[in-house]
C-alpha cells in the first residue's frame, strides 16, 4: 500500500517530514499550472504522478486536500485523507465563497499574496514558524494566486465513498464543520500536520490498519 500525499498551497514535502506512517509515503511535488487552468484539470494533470497498478491512498493537506478530493473523484484510491482541509464547498469558509464570487483576485498582483510572516503565524497557529517561515519564502506566489483562486471558487459538491477527515479546533483558515465526521484534535491549528505528526499519523494507521480493502 502507498500514500501519495499533497502539501498545501505552495507548501512543498517538508510538511510531511515528521509523519510516521506504516506505509510507503510518496509526496507529489506541485507542476505549474497553465493559463486559465481549473482545479479539476490541474489535478487530471497530477494523476499522472500516480502509479495506478498498485494500491494507493491518497492524502492531501489545506489546498492538496481539495486536490486530493478532485483526484479520488476520478480515480480509484482505496482511501482519501484530509487534514486540515474541505470535501465540498459547503465546507469552506463563508467568506471564502464570497470572495469567490467577486472574481476579485484574478486581477491582484501575485505580490499581495505573500503573507505578511506576523499574519502567518496568527492565522497557522503554529510553534514551527521557522519551518512556516522557510516554506512560505520558498512558494511561487504565481502558484499561490492560481491556488487562492481556485480554493474560493471550488464548487464541488459530491462527497466520497472512503474518506477520512482530520481537522483542528483553532483551525482559523478553514474550520471544521460537520464535526460528527471528522477527527477533531482540541487546540490543532491549520499546520498541525506538522505540530500533531505524531498524533495524526496514528490516526492514519489505526484507520487504515482497520479497514478492509477487498
Amino acid at each position: 500500500m502507498k500514500i501519495y500525499g499533497i502539501g498545501g498551497l505552495g507548501a512543498d514535502s517538508r510538511v510531511f517530514n515528521d509523519l510516521t506512517l506504516n506505509y510507503d509515503f510518496i509526496p507529489i511535488d506541485w507542476i505549474t499550472p497553465t493559463k486559465n487552468e481549473t482545479i479539476s484539470d490541474y489535478a487530471s494533470r497530477l494523476s499522472n504522478r500516480i502509479y495506478k497498478k498498485e494500491d494507493y491512498i491518497i492524502l492531501g493537506i489545506s489546498f492538496g486536500g481539495l486536490i486530493a478530493t478532485e483526484l479520488s473523484k476520478v480515480l480509484n484510491p482505496k482511501m482519501t485523507i484530509l487534514v486540515s482541509s474541505a470535501e465540498t464547498r459547503p465546507e469552506l469558509p463563508l467568506l471564502f465563497r464570497f470572495i469567490g464570487k467577486t472574481n476579485i483576485l484574478r486581477i491582484l498582483s501575485p505580490r499581495l499574496f505573500n503573507l505578511p510572516r506576523g499574519l502567518a503565524h496568527y492565522f497557522f497557529q503554529t510553534k514551527r514558524k521557522e519551518l512556516l517561515d522557510a516554506i512560505l519564502n520558498d512558494t511561487d506566489l504565481k502558484f499561490t494566486k492560481w491556488a487562492v483562486n481556485e480554493l474560493v471558487v471550488w464548487n464541488n459538491r459530491p462527497t466520497l465513498k472512503n474518506v477520512l477527515k482530520i481537522s483542528g479546533s483553532a483551525d482559523l483558515i478553514i474550520p471544521a464543520k460537520n464535526h460528527n465526521k471528522i477527527h477533531i484534535f482540541d487546540g490543532g491549528g491549520h499546520f498541525m500536520i506538522v505540530d500533531r505528526a505524531e498524533e495524526i499519523s496514528k490516526i492514519i494507521n489505526e484507520k487504515i490498519s482497520s479497514i478492509s480493502f477487498e
